[in-house]
Order: structure tokens, then C-alpha cells, then sequence
């Protein structure tokens, strides 16, 4: 064989080679795309994870078969297996056929979702499902919590099936000594299930140390761990914090009632909520108070419309999210009104080339609503239906007063007779 010879059918090889790995991540593409992964996504998911393509494609799509055999809905599917690949490893495949049957006799009332959540934290602890039996069952017995809070306990703190017995019962036995009655600590753990990983001498007692330094009565504490217990999760002197910043607001007087309308305590967690939102954005904790603090209306707003205003921000303005400590008043106007309605309105001049210039984030949310209408849409017909409330386009204009309702102010009229033609006449006449 010549060198040249060899020289092509190395080539050839390694052209076969290339070929057959081409076509391995296209048939393992169109199999997740097929079960419902967005195609966005499939690229990304499969170079994330290479031994894909060295899987057989039957084990492959046996272990999604299995997977959304379980009745879990397809979106919840897609996010477990972006976050815990393994799922579709062909070991944990046979681990979900051997362990699930044997799980589901012995805890009927749990949810499909539950038991995988229970198979994926015995895969990161290298046990055993079948051994953590006897912890669901304590949960069950020995801390009479129900099968709804064990299923959230699981999906929210699945360590516990590591966490020892005598750590929940100092927890719940905290509390119940705090005066939270018994009946209620099903709720608490249920809605909060990350209480039972919290210490009680390194996180609940000091926390409530603090809280009651602050002024409030325990009274006042009872209510709003009842209310929402996820306040139990704030860090220590975080409260501090927030009640700091409360109390140095300068803003309207409307507004700050607002803010208050819950009580102090209440308005606290809700800063704490909304510094949690923007953190995890990317924002340090220092520019999310400093955010709250210029922008007070931030707090009378939902976390979710605080998400969809930042997503807002990011994805469609392509701006990034340090832009927020620079104009914070765009995290405190209305979405649809002012965000939506003039940002439309500057890609619609930017797409005819009416735009020669930068329009930031400042230009767009600072200027007044008559300003923004006088300078980018009224020169521009077309722009006023996208804009709205000044132009008039489709727009009924509300009037002041009801239509007609001058005639109810009009003098009434009298009919004139001859008589008093005469009186009058008379009158007129003495006075020449």
C-alpha cells in the first residue's frame, strides 16, 4: 500500500468517523425533540452532556418512556433533566424500575413527582430509596405530618431523609414552646419545609432575639409566621436592615401607606422578598437596597411583576440589569402603561429610521407621559395607536360630565301673557 493510499483511507475513516457522530446527534436531537424538548434547548442540553451520544438510542428512549410514563407534566420533565441529567442514565433507569413499584405500595398517597424527587436525593446520597422507607414513616408517625407536608417537605428539603430525628423534633418543639400551636406546625413545615434544616441555637433563637429587639411583641411574631412562614428563613440582622431602610424612606405620604398597610413587620419581609428577586438577577445586596430605597413604589408591587419588568429589561431591551441602580424609577411605573407602550413606540421609529440617535433606559421611563407623547409620537401618525392615551386613534376620550347634563342647570322658560306684556309696559311707561 502507498503512503498516498494510506493517506486517503485514513482520511476516509476519519470522514466516516465524523459522519456517523453527525448523524448519532441529530437521531438523538429528534428523540428529545419528539417527547417535547424546546429545540432551543436540545443543542445546548446535549453538548452539556457528551455520553449521550455514546448511549444506545433503545435505552434512550426507553428511559423517557418511563420517565413520562409517571404522569409528570412535560415542562416538569424538561427542567429535571436540564437540572439532574443523570435521570436518563440507563443505571438510574433500572434503579426507577426496580424502587418505584416498591415506594408506591408503601406510600400510595404521594405523588409521582414526590417519589422521583425521593429516587434523585438517595442517587446524590448513594443510598438505598428502599432504606429511606422508615424515614417517611417517622415523618408520618412519630411528627403527625401529613402526606401533602411530606411530599412538600421532600420536593423542598429533600436532606431530610439525612437529618436527624432529634434536629425536626428541637425545631418543632421551638415553636410550639414560641406559643405556634400545634395544629399549625403542619402548615408552617408544609409552606416553609427548608425550617427543619434550620438550627435552632445558631439560627431560630438568635433570630427571634432580634426581631423582638426591634420592639415587636411576640404576639405580632405569631401572626406572621402563621400568616407566611418563609420569614423564618431570613439571615440574621438582614431584618435589621430592612427595618432601617423602612424607616429612612423620603417619599409621599400615599405611598408609604401603602408600603404600611400590612404593619411594619410585614412591610420588612416584603423587602426582603424583593432584594432576594433582584439578587437573583445579579444584583449585589447593597444596589437592591439602594434600588428600594429611590424607588419606594418597588415595594407595593408583586415579586412576579418585579420578575416580569426585569426579564422585560433583559431580554427584549437587551440592557443589562446594572442599568437598575441608574433608573430605578423603571422598576416603579406601570408595566403595560409606560414600559410597554414606549418602548414599542421607539422600535417602531427605530425600524423607519426616524431614530438617529441612543434612546437609554433614562430616556425612555424619566420623561412625563405628555413629554414622551409631544417629542417621539406626535410628529409620527402612525406611532399614536401604539401610544394610546394622547392620540386620539381608537381612543374614546371620557368627558367630564355626562352628555346632556347642562340642560338639567338651564333657567326654566316661561310662557309670556298679554297681561303681564301690559304690566310691564306700564311699568316702563311711569319711569319716562
Amino acid at each position: 500500500m502507498t503512503l498516498g493510499t494510506a493517506h486517503a483511507k485514513a482520511r476516509f475513516m476519519g470522514s466516516t468517523s465524523t459522519f456517523s457522530h453527525y448523524r448519532k446527534k441529530i437521531a438523538v436531537a429528534n428523540l428529545f425533540q419528539k417527547y417535547g424538548f424546546p429545540s432551543s434547548l436540545i443543542n445546548t442540553f446535549i453538548s452539556r452532556n457528551p455520553s449521550l451520544l455514546h448511549s444506545p438510542l433503545p435505552q434512550l428512549h426507553q428511559s423517557l418512556t418511563t420517565l413520562f410514563s409517571l404522569r409528570i407534566p412535560q415542562n416538569d420533565v424538561v427542567s429535571l433533566l436540564t437540572t439532574h441529567p443523570f435521570l436518563i442514565h440507563h443505571s438510574f433507569h433500572q434503579t426507577l424500575q426496580s424502587r418505584l413499584p416498591h415506594l408506591q405500595t408503601r406510600f400510595p398517597t404521594l405523588s409521582h413527582s414526590t417519589l422521583v424527587n425521593l429516587l434523585l436525593s438517595s442517587a446524590k446520597l448513594h443510598l438505598d430509596p428502599l432504606q429511606l422507607s422508615p424515614k417517611l414513616h417517622a415523618l408520618k408517625t412519630n411528627f403527625a405530618f401529613s402526606d401533602a407536608t411530606v411530599a412538600s417537605v421532600l420536593e423542598g428539603f429533600p436532606d431530610v431523609v439525612v437529618t436527624g430525628e432529634n434536629e425536626i423534633a428541637s425545631v418543632i418543639d421551638f415553636l410550639v414552646g414560641f406559643g405556634i400551636p400545634r395544629g399549625e406546625i403542619d402548615q408552617v413545615v408544609r409552606s416553609f419545609p427548608r425550617v427543619l434544616a434550620l438550627g435552632v441555637e445558631h439560627r431560630l433563637r438568635p433570630l427571634f432575639r432580634e426581631i423582638k429587639e426591634l420592639g415587636f411583641s411576640n404576639r405580632e411574631m405569631r401572626g406572621e409566621i402563621s400568616r407566611d412562614p418563609r420569614i423564618l428563613g431570613m439571615e440574621l440582622g438582614e431584618f435589621t436592615r430592612c427595618l432601617r431602610l423602612l424607616e429612612s424612606l423620603r417619599c409621599r405620604e400615599t405611598i408609604k401607606e401603602r408600603v404600611l398597610g400590612s404593619g411594619l413587620m410585614r412591610a420588612c419581609f416584603e423587602v426582603k422578598l424583593r432584594v432576594d428577586c433582584l439578587c437573583g438577577y445579579g444584583l449585589t445586596r447593597r444596589d437592591a437596597l439602594k434600588i428600594i430605597w429611590n424607588e419606594p413604589r418597588v415595594i407595593c408591587y408583586e415579586v412576579a411583576d418585579i420578575e416580569r419588568k426585569v426579564e422585560f429589561l433583559v431580554q427584549r431591551m437587551k440592557c443589562g440589569v446594572e442599568c437598575l441602580a441608574e433608573v430605578p424609577k423603571y422598576l416603579g411605573v406601570n408595566f403595560e402603561k409606560q414600559i410597554v407602550s414606549r418602548y414599542s413606540v421607539v422600535e417602531c421609529l427605530r425600524g423607519k429610521g426616524a431614530i438617529g440617535f441612543e434612546v437609554g433606559l433614562k430616556d425612555l421611563v424619566m420623561p412625563s407621559r405628555l413629554r414622551f407623547y409631544n417629542h417621539y409620537v406626535k410628529p409620527y401618525p402612525e406611532c399614536e395607536k401604539i401610544y394610546g392615551r394622547f392620540s386620539g386613534c381608537g381612543v374614546q376620550v371620557k368627558t367630564k360630565h355626562p352628555a346632556g347634563l347642562w340642560k338639567l342647570f338651564k333657567p326654566q322658560k316661561f310662557t309670556e301673557r298679554d297681561e303681564d306684556v301690559k304690566n310691564v309696559r306700564s311699568f316702563m311707561e311711569s319711569l319716562v
